[in-house]
């Protein structure tokens, strides 16, 4: 393991980005994110964890070609590195460690 670790969100969005895969652009990661989680989203937020994840060397983006009858600038699609693809797996090991044998009481409503 490189030593780089993700937060909450981050883990969001490399989840979202590699469920997407080719189709990873913000809007898309936003949407997966606020669909799988139920939580909204902020694309300010969003981009500032995507250029996090960047300047970590975790993410990597491209422009997009542009889109007839799509105004302003092209989609920028943007997919995970090995080394993003290693942090995502040893976060989502690390956090079934944590959660292995552990019981939850429902709480009343859920």
């Amino acid at each position: 393991m490189s030593g780089k670790f993700l937060a909450e969100f981050e883990l969001y969005v490399a989840l979202a980005v590699a469920r997407l895969g080719d189709k990873a652009y913000g809007a898309a990661v936003r949407q997966e994110i606020e669909t799988r989680t139920g939580r909204p989203v902020s694309i300010g937020a969003l981009y500032t964890t995507m250029a996090r994840l960047e300047e970590k060397m975790l993410l990597v983006s491209r422009p997009g070609e542009a889109e007839a009858g799509r105004r302003g600038r092209p989609r920028k699609y943007c997919h995970l590195t090995p080394e993003g693809e290693d942090a995502l797996r040893h976060s989502l090991e690390m956090l079934g460690r944590m959660a292995e044998g552990l019981h939850v009481a429902e709480t009343p409503g859920s």
